[in-house]
């Protein structure tokens, strides 16, 4: 899950440290990555199969550092 929110810092949807917790502000940085990318196919919010092959495509997951 660290890696999840490491690849939202990259973006600069998510600035909370990387913790590895799937809360509420993870969600919310998933479900406006998904909104921006029109990505179909997970629901809203959810890091499914749909919005991770996306994400992968765009970050490296080590973060901004």
């Amino acid at each position: 899950m660290t890696e999840l929110q490491h690849r939202l810092t990259e973006i600069r949807l998510y600035a909370d440290p990387a913790d590895g917790n799937y809360t509420s502000r993870v969600e919310y940085a998933v479900n406006a990555y998904q909104t921006y990318r029109s990505i179909k196919g997970d629901s809203p919010g959810v890091y499914g199969p749909h919005t991770r092959r996306a994400l992968e495509a765009e970050t490296t997951g080590r973060g901004n550092s």
